[in-house]
């Protein structure tokens, strides 16, 4: 789901990652996070897996272990990284070891990996300084893979929620543009920022981009339960908050009380080809 800052319109001059109250607001409710917050596809795991040389994996800005846990099903040992101790509480509780840091200030303290990763987190991360981080602990051909799920409402759905950011949030960047495939676009942005970052740095091969179209139904209750983890949410006052739910909910109810979200699981990923 969308992680960008609320007032990602007006950050043109400045990077994402500079935006550290939104990057740290979502421990805020973290165990929701981890039980709401949909996974990534077993294509895009496997893929990863399978272009890297071996299977220790360091997963940056781990959060909860969402995407870690799905690499240890696919047989990987995985190391988080990860700055809220909030969001590293769960994750530890779930089987997943992680170091409290963020990635720039982390210490390898000698550890290499075969692949370095980023579930919905590397826009939190200085594009230049994280590519220099994971080029110095990757291994001779480890895979640097960053993604994000990408939602795609339905243009209806898309109308009905717009409707309400509107009225509950008139300054909120998530229009009805932003709402549906267009969403796509925004985010192409970080896509560029991690593919450059990758070969400022040097020492990888040109970065790819992998996509993975895929579709969840949610109930009313489902999307309901996931949407204060958004990041456009998480800093809103709770009497906005409610509103925004009441009339999310009523639209959903309108509909028939589910709806079908379609995800695009866009990467960015490089091998590590020699020294940096």
């Amino acid at each position: 789901m969308p992680t960008l800052p609320p007032a990602r319109a007006c950050l043109s001059e400045n990077e994402p990652h500079q935006y550290r109250q939104a990057a740290e607001s979502f421990g805020s409710d973290a165990e929701r996070y981890d039980r709401t917050r949909p996974r990534y596809p077993d294509a895009m795991v496997d893929r990863i897996v399978a272009g890297s040389p071996g299977f220790d994996v360091l997963d940056v800005g781990c959060g909860t272990g969402i995407a870690a846990r799905q690499f240890q099903a696919a047989g990987c040992k995985v190391l988080g990284v990860e700055p809220d101790a909030r969001m590293a509480g769960p994750a530890r509780q779930l089987g997943v070891e992680v170091d409290v840091a963020t990635f720039e200030a982390w210490d390898p303290a000698g550890r290499e990996f075969d692949a370095v990763v980023a579930g919905q987190a590397w826009h939190w991360i200085d594009p230049v300084a994280g590519a220099t981080k994971a080029a110095q602990v990757l291994r001779p051909g480890g895979r640097l893979a960053a993604f994000w799920n990408v939602f795609q409402l339905p243009t209806d759905v898309a109308e009905a929620f717009a409707a309400v950011y509107r009225r509950v949030m008139p300054d909120s960047p998530f229009s009805l543009q932003a709402m549906t495939k267009q969403a796509l676009d925004g985010y192409s942005v970080l896509f560029t920022r991690a593919a450059d970052g990758i070969r400022e740095v040097g020492g990888f091969s040109d970065p790819e981009q992998w996509r993975f179209d895929w579709e969840w139904s949610y109930t009313r209750d489902a999307w309901l339960d996931q949407m204060p983890t958004l990041g456009n949410l998480t800093q809103l006052p709770s009497d906005k908050l409610a509103e925004v739910l009441e009339g999310v909910g009523a639209a959903i109810d309108a509909m028939g009380g589910s709806f079908t979200m379609r995800y695009a699981t866009v990467a960015v990923a490089a091998a590590r080809t020699g020294a940096a």
